[in-house]
């Protein structure tokens, strides 16, 4: 029997039509039992044109910040395997399907995708300060943290929901540092994390401000660290994680 999927979209001003599109991809490629489309700060055009493409859309009236909404969206669904993708649609379909596949072929609880994979494909790279922000976060990560990943911020993941029980209990950043948090944790926990070669284009009209958010994320790097070094010195959480 194959393993049920819900996927998560979290959102924050996107383009509403190109989003739809991408839902309507999703749905097609995926047939997931449930897309739900965590969208913050909606406008009435937004609420209308999703409405008609998510098969959940849940609103808030905050901005709660990318971890927050994608941790309320995997809390919230009921499945087997639980997949964000960024709004962007900077990971194409084609490449969620691959985490997808892995995930239900394999026996790892956690896949996520990576730009910095030998056979990723690049379509579009980032201007050069983005890239080479993202380079200097990707060296100074796996300085710091005991977790080695080419890639920590794609924004694509896939995490069984028994796994999620454990790792959700310990991510507590609510913005872009959240995917940091969770490779993090769930490689602290002892879960075997998988990274999946992806085809990938930048999107320039992203919201994601390049300069405060490297800040935000080597800021974090700190506080992440502390947090999985408590759990690695912490038996019984440990070994309650499985």
């Amino acid at each position: 029997m194959t393993d049920s999927l819900g996927v998560v979209i979290p959102a924050y001003d996107p383009d509403p039509l190109a989003l739809s599109r991408y839902l309507t991809a999703v749905r097609t490629a995926l047939n997931p039992e449930t897309v739900r489309v965590e969208l913050d700060q909606p406008t009435e055009s937004h609420v209308e044109l999703l409405s008609e493409s998510a098969i959940e859309l849940n609103t808030s009236r905050d901005r709660r910040g990318k971890g927050a909404a994608i941790a309320a969206g995997f809390d919230a669904l009921d499945t087997d395997i639980y997949v964000f993708a960024d709004a962007d649609g900077s990971v194409p379909v084609s490449s969620l399907d691959d985490i997808v596949r892995e995930m239900r072929a394999g026996e790892s609880e956690v896949c996520i995708g990576s730009r910095r994979h030998s056979s990723s494909e690049i379509l579009a790279h980032q201007a050069v300060v983005r890239r080479f922000l993202g380079v200097l976060f990707a060296v100074a990560a796996r300085r710091i943290l005991p977790t080695q990943c080419r890639d920590y911020q794609c924004g694509a993941k896939a995490v069984r929901a028994d796994a999620w029980e454990s790792i959700g209990q310990h991510c507590y950043e609510r913005g872009f540092a959240w995917d940091l948090e969770f490779v993090s944790v769930a490689d602290v926990l002892g879960y075997d994390i998988v990274e999946v070669p992806v085809v990938w284009a930048d999107r320039p009209d992203s919201t994601v401000d390049p300069i405060p958010t490297s800040f935000e994320l080597l800021a974090a790097l700190i506080t992440v660290k502390r947090r999985t070094d408590a759990i690695a010195t912490n038996r019984a959480v440990r070994t309650t994680s499985h």
